[in-house]
């Protein structure tokens, strides 16, 4: 066990409250919920010491950077401070003289433990690699420039004691690392796996039961991940891929096309498929103290950000694929949380979101864009509020000591409560959504007095509305299925008006992160202003758990497909997709009553039809078409699927006896089959149905 520091313990103390309702992926019935934070965790690495899980990840230019967070059951997450308390490298950290690191900084860290130390390796834009090590993971932290800079790389502490670092893309190098972890040892590079044999970059380098194991990501024409294994570290190297084509159901959102001097933000709206690197990629595997194989991996999920993922492992001909047997390479949403032994843990939320601004230091989920000046802002000038002065800069992307924290989907609302006596003239302070385009709704002191702004950089439009009020409320309402924030002001925090037009979210690569919820306060008439006084932030979720709607156990359900609007029903002891205008479709045969199987599994009994009334939903056979039947009795697997909440009102239910999809074939007048290996980005393959809760007759 670790000790804590004084500021780590306060750090876990800052919980989020009973009132506060953010997201959790433990469902509370033995499941878990992909993602695991519904926000960015790029680039992840995670690591078990002992009983203990430990998880870090890219934070590029945001300040403090590398998160370290602690878990007991790989699902429920605690944040125990960050590796960088500064990234301070040169005068565009600071964002001075009209420089910046946008889309730079911290990237790709290597996350171990060896010799009784933590370590952290990391790319560092322009820099060589950097390395943070501890005894603690809480910290403190003490920083290492090594002599040489390995892109993407991973480092293995092998059993004699030795380190080997590999790196790159396409072509994977590898190198014997100094005892002393700075250089690598002369002589002792070379090329570990040729260009051209399949593998990728965002390497995670393990050994395990004496075979060198090597994940990595393709990201070309779509994300996939591959596997390189061999008995001898140097090689030769045999690849695999081991997770593909998994999406969640989810598909491209806005994208930034090629931008003119005249229109500088064109916008590819969002398209029904996972081009680019959207389906599950770059991570790696881990093991509990139970033996089981867990993966972990992010997928692009558009504006809000890379998340986190979390999927079971299963080792086939020496190879750890990713899903389950009967499904390899595709990952359930939703699965039972890992054995890790010992006492179940508790669900929790890890990060607490909201910040009054009355306690001694910000909350620490808020980081700020770039290195801050911490002599213009202050949690004590104004007990109870967080006050931002005012400092020159031209336009809110190159202003200093704006606050940031992750936004948080699949949908959420910031709010902050802004008192503006402290403006100047040309001061403009308030609440943005920083990303590139960005958007902000603000309030400036102009000559006139006191003016709502409301900036839209993808559309150059600006808004203008007198202000008499001293005090405002900001917020913006942001769907990240939708790809669509509406900011919204109010003068006495009850009643709220849209300011502007509709923005749209955009995933880009230009900053490497998903839109960030942000505090700024900045003068653009190139002089010292005054300052903002915020008197809090919060985030309402309306959505911010994994079963969006409780199962509906013991009750009887209608399913729909959300591919034709056809209703499943029993038909002469099969299960068949019907047209709603079916009598079948109106009556019992189309009625299923939810039986609880436990962990967050159900069988459906059929409430009625033709025959087979009482008899359970079967998959027989391969779960082909044809072999979901209705049955008295049978087997529990082959009655029994886990229910996957998709987290839109639709769920799909995987069949325990293959671990593949329930389906009705869209517009094919068949029977159904439970052989789908999961939803399409559109959702309009005929595995996902919509539900609702109707009364027998």
């Amino acid at each position: 066990m670790f000790l804590l520091s004084p500021a780590t313990q306060a750090q876990r103390r800052a919980k989020p409250s009973a009132t506060e309702r953010t997201w959790l992926a433990d469902n509370g019935n033995g499941t878990f919920t992909n993602p695991l934070f519904y926000e960015e965790f790029s680039d992840p690495d995670l690591i078990r010491v002992g009983n203990d899980f430990y998880l870090t990840g890219t934070t590029m230019h945001a300040v403090p950077g590398l998160p370290v967070l602690h878990s007991k059951d790989l699902v429920n997450w605690e944040l125990l401070g960050y590796a960088a308390d500064k990234l301070d490298f040169g005068s565009e950290y600071r964002l001075e003289g009209g420089k910046s690191v946008y889309g730079q900084g911290i990237w790709a860290p290597s996350f171990r433990y060896a010799r009784g130390k933590f370590h952290i390796f990391t790319n560092v834009n322009g820099l060589k690699t950097q390395l943070y090590t501890a005894t603690n993971p809480a910290g403190p932290w003490t920083h290492t420039e090594l002599k040489k800079s390995f892109h993407d790389l991973s480092v293995l502490f092998d059993d004699d004691g030795r380190a080997y670092v590999i790196w790159g893309y396409d072509e994977v190098r590898i190198a014997e690392l100094t005892d002393d972890l700075t250089d690598t040892k002369p002589g002792s590079e070379h090329v570990l796996i040729p260009r051209g044999s399949g593998a990728g970059e965002g390497s995670h380098f393990y050994k395990i039961d004496g075979q060198y194991v090597i994940t990595n990501t393709n990201y070309d024409p779509v994300g996939y991940m591959v596997c390189a294994r061999s008995r001898q570290v140097g090689g030769p190297y045999e690849i695999a891929v081991i997770s593909a084509e998994e999406a969640l159901g989810v598909g491209v959102g806005y994208r930034l096309g090629r931008g003119t001097k005249e229109q500088p933000f064109p916008l590819t709206p969002p398209q029904s498929d996972f081009g680019g690197a959207n389906p599950l990629h770059q991570g790696g595997l881990v093991q509990t103290p139970t033996g089981e194989w867990w993966g972990f991996s992010m997928m692009d999920h558009n504006s809000v950000g890379r998340l986190l993922c979390l999927s079971p492992v299963t080792w086939t001909s020496g190879w750890p694929y990713f899903g389950l047997p009967g499904n390899l390479k595709r990952s359930p949403r939703t699965w039972v949380k890992p054995n890790v032994g010992g006492a179940a843990v508790t669900p929790m939320a890890p990060f607490r979101r909201n910040d009054e601004f009355n306690g001694p230091a910000l909350n620490p989920l808020w980081q700020w864009n770039h290195v801050p000046d911490d002599g213009v802002w202050s949690l004590r000038e104004r007990k109870g509020f967080l006050r931002l002065h005012a400092r020159p800069a031209p336009d809110f992307w190159q202003a200093r000591n704006s606050l940031t924290q992750r936004a948080i989907g699949p949908e959420s609302t910031p709010l902050t409560e802004l008192d503006l006596r402290g403006l100047k003239p040309g001061d403009l302070a308030g609440l943005a959504l920083l990303n590139y385009p960005y958007a902000w709704l603000g309030v400036a002191r102009t000559a006139q007095g006191l003016e709502v702004q409301q900036y839209d950089q993808r559309t150059g439009l600006t808004v203008h509305q007198p202000l008499k009020a001293t005090k405002v409320w900001l917020r913006a309402h942001c769907n990240f299925d939708t790809e669509q924030a509406q900011f919204e002001l109010s003068t006495d925090g009850v009643s709220f008006q849209p300011v502007g037009e509709a923005v749209a979210m955009v995933f880009q690569l230009r900053t490497f992160q998903g839109v960030r919820y942000t505090l700024f306060s900045y003068n653009t008439a190139g002089t010292t202003g005054g300052y903002a006084d915020f008197d809090r932030f919060e985030v309402a979720q309306p959505r911010p758990r994994g079963l969006t709607r409780p199962i509906p156990m013991g009750q009887t359900i209608r399913l729909t497909s959300l591919a034709d609007s056809t209703v499943l029903v029993n038909w002469r002891g099969y299960v068949r997709p019907v047209p709603r205008s079916s009598p079948l479709a109106q009556g019992p045969a189309a009625h299923f009553r939810v039986v609880d199987r436990g962990q967050g599994r159900v069988a459906l009994e059929s409430a009625g039809g033709e025959e087979s009334a009482g008899g359970l939903v079967t998959v027989e056979n391969l779960g082909g078409m044809g072999e979901v039947r209705i049955r008295l009795g049978g087997p529990a697997e082959a009655t029994t699927f886990q229910w996957q909440d998709m987290l839109r009102g639709d769920l799909m239910l995987m069949s325990l006896a293959n671990h593949r999809y329930l389906l009705a074939q869209p517009r094919a007048k068949s029977l159904c089959a439970a052989d789908a290996p999961g939803a399409t980005a559109d959702r309009l393959n005929g595995t996902c149905f919509g539900w609702e809760v109707v009364i027998d007759k």
